[in-house]
């Protein structure tokens, strides 16, 4: 049996360790900000380069906690990417400002610079205030953080870089997790860097801003937990997670590296049949999914089925685009429209993607592919 991704068996490789960790855990008793979060917030740190690294409840929480910590609210525009989760934009309405809309590039599927610098400009005829820009590293691959920055300083505007997907790539040579004012990630179990429930994490450089999100995730508290300073949220990292994340952790650059193989091995065969996906030169994906591209929808819809057909799981990620779902049709968009978004919407499959799919498997997939388009 082919899995989409298979969880199990990266749980098979590290099982003692996490039994000792877990154990751990239960003898101490911490369960709630115990010394695994510490130890898991200084491994992240480390591990892509950031000052500060503070986790928090989920990826959502940490969208929001970003926003927050920014003190965006009513009056300010926050841009996104139609083609991306509901949680990128979700949080932005719940804090009284407005998500506006900004449509992706074909090959990257990542947030087009030039949508989002015509977009910014929108936006003044609006009453609003360009606030922040949310980039996402979807499906692994980096946004293009050089000209979207740009953009950004150039109206007077914070980035945020949603690494949900993205979390151990790489732009040029910096790290996921140290674009824009603060970087925020999931660790979602399907996540390359996943836990076994929800969890996230806020990194950033600045200590000031460090400090008001370490507050606003513990009920804005002050010096102890019955001053509260501030409105924040209860938006802590279970021990119990944290210790697990500290175990995955330490495999995960064997993992990323068997997944850019498996990747590798994809795009040799398929790219004469299909649209794989392409990651500019400088750059490196986390592969969060492999995600194909057809010609029409239709073409799309008779591939998933076919590959059904041969007990061949696959995912659309994702079949509506933000600006067309009931709770965001009415927000603001790109001036010309949001025709990529749309058409992504219509044509992207993704295929089976893990460390652990064996060799065989992937040539399941690779023939059944081929053999579903010709």
């Amino acid at each position: 049996m082919i899995h989409f991704n298979d969880l199990a068996a990266q749980q098979a490789r590290i099982k003692p360790k996490l039994d000792q960790r877990i154990s751990k855990v239960l003898s101490h008793g911490r369960y709630i900000m115990g010394p695994e979060v510490v130890e898991l917030e200084e491994a992240l740190s480390e591990y892509c380069g950031a000052t500060h690294c503070i986790t928090c409840a989920n990826g959502t929480d940490a969208l929001q906690l970003g926003l927050m910590g920014l003190g965006v609210g009513p009056g300010d525009a926050v841009f996104c990417p139609s083609f991306t989760f509901a949680a990128t934009a979700e949080i932005v309405p719940l804090l009284g400002a407005t998500p506006v809309f900004v449509d992706c590039d074909l090959e990257s599927y990542t947030l087009d610079p030039d949508s989002l610098e015509r977009t910014v400009e929108s936006v003044a005829a609006l009453g609003l205030r360009p606030a922040c820009v949310i980039a996402v590293d979807l499906f692994g691959q980096p946004a293009d953080y050089k000209p979207i920055s740009k953009t950004a300083a150039h109206h007077g505007t914070s980035v945020i870089s949603d690494c949900a997907q993205g979390f151990g790539g790489r732009y040029g040579s910096e790290a996921a997790g140290t674009f824009g004012q603060l970087s925020t990630t999931s660790f979602f179990p399907a996540k390359p860097l996943g836990c076994y429930g929800d969890g996230g994490a806020i990194f950033c450089e600045d200590d000031g801003l460090a400090d008001l999100i370490r507050s606003l995730r513990v009920h804005g508290k002050g010096a102890h937990k019955y001053e509260n300073q501030r409105v924040g949220l209860n938006s802590r990292l279970d021990t119990l997670q944290a210790a697990i994340l500290c175990e995955k952790l330490a495999i995960f650059d064997d993992e990323i590296a068997k997944r850019s193989a498996i990747a590798q091995r994809y795009s040799a065969a398929l790219t004469q049949y299909v649209a794989t996906p392409r990651v500019a030169e400088s750059c490196q994906s986390s592969w969060a999914q492999y995600t194909i591209r057809l010609r029409s929808r239709d073409m799309r819809d008779d591939l998933q089925a076919k590959l059904a057909e041969r007990d061949i799981p696959t995912q659309i990620y994702y079949p509506t685009p933000l600006h067309q779902q009931p709770a965001y049709a009415d927000f603001p968009k790109d001036p010309k429209g949001l025709a990529v978004s749309q058409t992504l919407s219509e044509t992207v499959l993704s295929l089976p993607m893990h460390p652990y799919l064996r060799s065989e498997d992937q040539d399941r997939v690779i023939a059944g592919v081929i053999e579903s388009v010709t």
